[in-house]
């Protein structure tokens, strides 16, 4: 399948194949959706093996962006870059700048942002050639690390988790296993604690798990057995894939709620989990801290009021969990389906004359 038909298969409008040779730059930008406004979303850096595997994810992850995007109720549509390469080896000030201009020759419809293999200090370069670019350091005018949004996004999904399931959204009591404790994970777990719940957590760093169950007295279990934990419940905060045809029987919990990305193995796996009467909060709804925080640069970057718009992310989760029920879908389907009722809700409204 060409490069057209791959895009016509998912709707993408555009996408940029940029070639630097003097830096090494060799990437990739995708731009699925701008029906609610310019593409926002990171650029990956990674080992490709071959640009076709590059083009898929960059496809695959814009997709994922615009309905992030669009169930997070953003005036924001869905992009996504990827660098093709190691980044311990290639990376450099030069191929950077070089990005960034080609990200600038999009005149604003796509908005850059850090992923996987890029950080803060590459969001600098970037903006010395453009100013299409979000998640710079705060010292920039940029609202830097987006963790400590994206924990808080998603202990209010679990607030509506509790109020859904059991008529009350108080924490205090309830038993939350917390499985990947790095930045997201171990500010989940540490607010979880503030909240009164009672917290196992598990990781694959000894040393990092001991720390923060030290930390915020939390019990400590093997990150392989963390799934099978007797809980009400289960946040997968680290890889994604956890939840499967061989693990979700084994699952104990009433709810799974994290900040991991793709955490389904495969579409049948929203399925498995409404069939086994767990509760499943799509991870790009209970993710989507990170972004909507990143979103408030684009009017002047302000903390308090970025940490209010992340509180949307409640009723967000609540309205999901209401419409799966009501239409008789499950919670993946009914996330995706709020999300497309808005992009066509926008795309539909036409010229609007005086």
């Amino acid at each position: 399948m060409g490069t057209l038909e791959e895009m016509d298969a998912d709707g993408h409008e555009q996408v940029v194949w940029c070639r630097h040779r003097p830096s090494g730059l060799r990437a990739v930008i995708a731009l699925h959706s701008t029906a609610l406004g310019p593409a926002l979303g990171g650029v990956r850096f990674k080992p490709y093996g071959t640009e076709d595997e590059a083009l898929r994810d960059v496809l695959r992850l814009s997709r994922g962006m615009t309905y992030k995007n669009a169930a997070a109720g953003l005036d924001l549509g869905g992009g996504k870059a990827v660098i093709i390469g190691d980044p311990r080896a290639l990376r450099s000030e030069a191929l950077f700048r070089a990005y960034g201009r080609f990200v600038h020759g999009l005149s604003g419809r796509y908005l850059t942002a850090e992923d996987v293999g890029t950080t803060i200090d590459d969001m600098a370069l970037i903006r010395r050639e453009t100013p299409y670019v979000t998640g710079t350091a705060t010292q920039l005018g940029g609202s830097g690390d987006p963790s400590p949004a994206t924990a808080v996004g998603v202990l209010h999904a679990m607030h509506a988790v509790a109020e859904r399931l059991w008529g009350d959204d108080d924490l205090t009591g309830r038993h939350v296993v917390v499985s990947g404790v790095g930045k997201v994970g171990g500010a989940v777990a540490g607010h979880l604690v503030e909240a009164g719940a009672k917290v196992t957590v598990a990781d694959i760093d000894a040393d990092r798990v001991g720390a923060v169950a030290t930390a915020i007295g939390a019990d400590v279990v093997a990150p392989t057995d963390a799934h099978t934990v007797p809980c009400d419940l289960f946040s997968p905060c680290a890889l994604g894939a956890v939840l499967t045809a061989a693990t979700i029987p084994e699952l104990r919990c009433a709810a799974v709620v994290g900040s991991a990305n793709n955490q389904l193995g495969e579409e049948a796996d929203a399925e498995r989990l409404a069939q086994a009467g767990i509760a499943y909060v799509p991870d790009f709804v209970a993710n989507a801290g990170g972004v909507i925080n990143i979103a408030e640069e684009l009017r002047g970057y302000d903390a308090d009021r970025a940490l209010h718009a992340v509180g949307a992310i409640r009723a967000t989760t609540a309205a999901v969990l209401a419409t799966a029920e009501a239409e008789g879908i499950t919670t993946e389907a009914a996330a995706n389906r709020i999300a497309e009722r808005r992009i066509d809700a926008v795309t539909g409204l036409g010229r609007i004359r005086a």
